[in-house]
């Protein structure tokens, strides 16, 4: 499908840390990968991929930049919870999006602002 989302670069300022606090919240393994000069931790993904990436002088951690919906379809609250444990914060807890099911919004270990997605509280 043309102009659709395909990918999402999430700036990280220690990508062990990241992979650790994204892996808890989202209750899947995020796996670190390497090549000469870089490394990543790639998200779970089915269609839309992302990655958790390092910092650099034009790519910040940031609480006001684009907004990126993370699957956490049935486990909100669990979520929630290890968001709390991994160092993150809940900035606005669950609630609906009319048709579209329910969000919340949380702060990472890095500083992003992720919301996270459910059809279902």
């Amino acid at each position: 499908m043309n102009n659709s989302v395909v990918w999402v670069d999430i700036p990280v300022a220690k990508l062990d840390r990241a992979i650790a606090f994204y892996s808890a919240m989202l209750g899947q393994v995020v796996e670190k990968e390497s090549g000469p000069g870089f490394s990543f931790g790639l998200l779970p993904h089915a269609e839309v991929g992302g990655c958790l990436v390092e910092a650099t002088a034009d790519s910040q951690p940031s609480r006001t930049g684009a907004l990126v919906y993370l699957n956490a379809e049935g486990r909100l609250a669990q979520a929630l919870d290890a968001v709390k444990a991994q160092g993150g914060q809940v900035l606005q807890d669950t609630h609906p999006i009319g048709p579209h099911g329910w969000r919340a919004i949380v702060l990472d270990s890095e500083g992003n602002r992720i919301a996270l997605h459910s059809m279902s509280a």
